[in-house]
């Protein structure tokens, strides 16, 4: 169906009875986890968690205070010592086995996810395969660590490198994939032998607490410890916590920012995995169905809530409107709905009301500022914070749409005429996250691909992971890598031992 503007109208599908995903069997205790065990909270104050795809408000967990980050503070210094001191077997036994136990769980941890974010259960399922992949990772890795060789490097004088734990970590992960970014920080973190004090969004922290219910009988007390609450109260007083040795946090660059800041009087160590706004270079000679229909998938994964995903192309202009028919074909196939409307259902909800406003809000300053609309381009009806799969087409340089990290699902098409160009208008914007080229020429991708100022970036293909390689940015994306034996580095410390033997 069409509008008068020509532009295809979208149907929100509706399951035939939304509350069927989770019964309240399934919800996690509705309290914070501290030493093993689910506590009450030191204030009475509850925080609403709302299904965005209904309004409806699912459960009710504790306001945490800076009392409560303590007292989770106080049990993961106890329980450092002796999770240090576990043998990497020992350690990688019981990831093995939490592993073990999410994938038993896998079909209640998805749909817990969907109805608290709104995903389609196929992307809920995808995060909890992909957690369970990241502790199995992390199992064998921590028992594969390499270092320099120990040696005499001064005369006389054995050198030893050791790596150590660094002690409590606090950590803040977003609610755009709650068990998924929890797993990432909870995996390394345990693997590197620290105990750890999470605070998952406020907006949707039911999986995270789920996690520590399911895995509460395989950790010993105190190693992982779990505060429910506000950024601004619980994740400030995380950050400049004198007995944390490290923050880490994948959210905002705004958070990233007020997380260093706190953490800067202790000079506490900071990991950041921060936003995106990930370039698609697009060449003349690439293979454009191929590109479109890899970002039908890569710019609406997650319904565009995603720190990767391909929301920026620049192609050139001799293939541009091409490319645009094209892309326009295939979001226009886009099946929006509710988890439980279908398993063909690919795009849902913003995850809230304060979200869905946000990108509304960039839609409408844009189309106010005469950029095309290709497709879709703006809410629709409710209940639950819908928005219409975008494209914006012939956007011009320096558009705030295409500058700014929108956060949702809309993809902004530029042009550009020459490679140079394409280089410095995909590196001109303040994120480094992630970036993808397109073109058939190995010379130039390898090229293109160096010049790009981004963590990673993609040949021909986007938002493709893997447990074995890093996940991390540049300048305003952060530091700090994710995944693979570097996030293993980055959670532990090297310390150098030299041993006098001269006789």
């Amino acid at each position: 169906m069409t509008t008068a503007a020509g532009l295809t109208t979208v149907t929100i599908r509706r399951a035939a009875d939304a509350s069927a995903l989770i019964a309240a069997a399934d919800l996690p205790p509705a309290r914070h986890f501290v030493d093993g065990t689910f506590v009450e909270g030191s204030a009475d104050r509850v925080i609403d968690v709302v299904d965005p795809c209904t309004e409806s408000v699912i459960a009710r967990i504790p306001e945490g205070t800076a009392e409560d980050i303590d007292r989770a503070v106080a049990a993961a210094v106890a329980a450092k010592g002796q999770w240090a001191r576990l043998l990497p077997k020992e350690r990688s036994e019981l990831l093995h086995a939490i592993a073990d136990r999410l994938a038993a769980n896998a079909g209640l941890l998805s749909k817990l996810e969907s109805a608290n974010t709104g995903k389609p259960l196929a992307v809920s399922t995808d995060d909890v395969g992909q957690a369970v992949d990241t502790f199995r990772f992390m199992a064998g890795a921590l028992r594969a660590t390499t270092s320099m060789a120990a040696g005499d490097y001064a005369e006389n004088h054995l050198s030893v490198i050791l790596r150590e734990p660094l002690g409590v970590i606090g950590v803040v992960t977003p609610w755009n994939y709650p068990l998924l970014m929890a797993a990432w920080k909870i995996a390394p973190i345990l693997a590197a032998g620290n105990t750890l004090v999470i605070k998952p969004s406020e907006q949707t922290p039911l999986t995270t607490l789920k996690f520590a219910e399911l895995v509460a009988d395989l950790l010993p007390p105190g190693v992982l410890n779990v505060v429910n609450g506000y950024g601004a109260v619980v994740g400030a007083r995380l950050a400049e916590h004198p007995d944390v040795n490290m923050i880490a946090l994948t959210g905002s660059v705004a958070s990233g920012r007020a997380v260093a800041r706190a953490a800067a009087d202790s000079l506490k160590r900071v990991h950041l995995e921060l936003g995106g706004k990930a370039p698609v270079v697009i060449f003349p000679d690439a293979d454009l169905a191929a590109a479109a229909s890899s970002l039908r998938v890569a710019g609406f994964w997650n319904s565009g809530q995603e720190c990767g995903a391909a929301c920026r192309v620049l192609v050139h202009e001799s293939v541009a409107a091409e490319f645009v028919e094209q892309l326009v074909s295939e979001v226009r196939e886009l099946v929006v709905g509710e988890p439980l409307a279908g398993e063909d259902v690919e795009v849902g909800p913003m995850v809230s009301k304060a979200h869905f406003d946000r990108v509304t809000g960039y839609l409408e300053r844009a189309k106010k500022d005469g950029v095309r609309v290709a497709t879709g381009g703006g809410a629709l009806d409710g209940p639950g914070y819908f928005v219409a799969p975008t494209v914006l087409a012939d956007v011009p340089e320096g558009a705030e749409a295409a500058h700014e990290e929108i956060f949702g699902p809309v993809i902004t098409v530029e042009t550009f005429t020459d490679e140079d160009e394409a280089v410095r208008r995909a590196n001109d914007v303040p994120l480094g996250l992630s970036a993808s080229v397109w073109t058939e020429n190995a010379r130039r991708s390898h090229d293109i691909a160096a010049r790009l100022d981004f963590g990673t970036v993609w040949v021909n293909s986007h938002l493709v992971l893997a447990s074995e390689v890093p996940w991390g940015g540049f300048k305003g994306s952060g530091y700090g890598r994710d995944l693979s034996i570097y996030a293993l580095d980055d959670y532990a410390r090297t310390k150098h031992v030299m041993h006098n033997h001269r006789r």
